[in-house]
């Protein structure tokens, strides 16, 4: 992900994803002990088992706070969703549409 990316777009990529791992758990109400790396996967078993609601608060967060909306009927939600690594890298596509 990184390869393409100046200093500069790097760096702002990793506070994006430092940022998103903060708002999560707060969102989630995750215990603050959680350990989310970038490619921790959000909604999966093996990863934080979000639910449903937590993806409704994420995503309200996300518009609030970075004004990009997914759009479940036209994006490919699931993939954007993934991981915070996924995530941030949505925003940093979308956020200045």
């Amino acid at each position: 992900m990184y390869a393409l990316m100046n200093n500069e777009e790097t760096k702002n990529l990793e506070t994006l994803i430092e940022e998103l791992q903060t708002l999560i758990v707060e969102v989630a109400d995750l215990q603050d002990d959680v350990v989310i790396t970038p490619e921790t996967p959000l909604f999966t078993e093996d990863g934080l088992a979000l639910d449903s609601i937590d993806a409704m608060e994420i995503s309200t967060m996300l518009r609030r706070r970075y004004h990009v909306t997914l759009d479940k009927e036209t994006e490919d939600v699931d993939s954007h969703f993934a991981t915070v690594a996924t995530l941030a890298a949505f925003i940093m596509k979308n956020q200045n549409k």
